[in-house]
């Protein structure tokens, strides 16, 4: 009984020193969004159909999982346009800057636009 006893508190320590390597706790949305808060201190609450985690908030019905993590995974969907996707660029509906103003073609300076075009959205970088 003692040695059971004793091998049980063993595990348990040890399991608890392998969480403390995980510094972030990350959600995964179901359209595989994710993102990280920091685990330590962060404080989890549910109001009716809304997750909080830190500074952040998900709907319990668009989370996929939620798992421990070494690094930051926070999703930025930010991709390369290659091919056919830079055609979309040139057919841009809609132009609009960072702070969300609906800009003119003809004003996009240097900086970083979203835009919206036939078959998506871009975030895009005007050098």
């Amino acid at each position: 009984m003692k040695k059971a006893l004793i091998t049980l508190l063993m595990a348990i320590g040890v399991m608890t020193i392998q969480a403390e390597e995980y510094t972030y706790l990350t959600f995964e949305t179901t359209d595989g969004a994710k993102a990280s808060v920091q685990a330590s201190s962060t404080t989890l609450s549910i109001s009716g159909s809304t997750l909080t985690a830190g500074n952040k908030t998900f709907t319990l019905t668009n989370l996929s999982k939620m798992y421990f993590s070494t690094t930051d995974e926070t999703t930025t969907d930010i991709k390369s346009v290659h091919g056919e996707a830079t055609k979309d660029l040139l057919s841009a509906t809609e132009i609009y800057n960072l702070r969300g103003q609906r800009i003119k073609r003809e004003e996009a300076t240097s900086g970083a636009y979203i835009i919206k075009t036939p078959r998506g959205n871009y975030k895009i970088i005007v050098r």
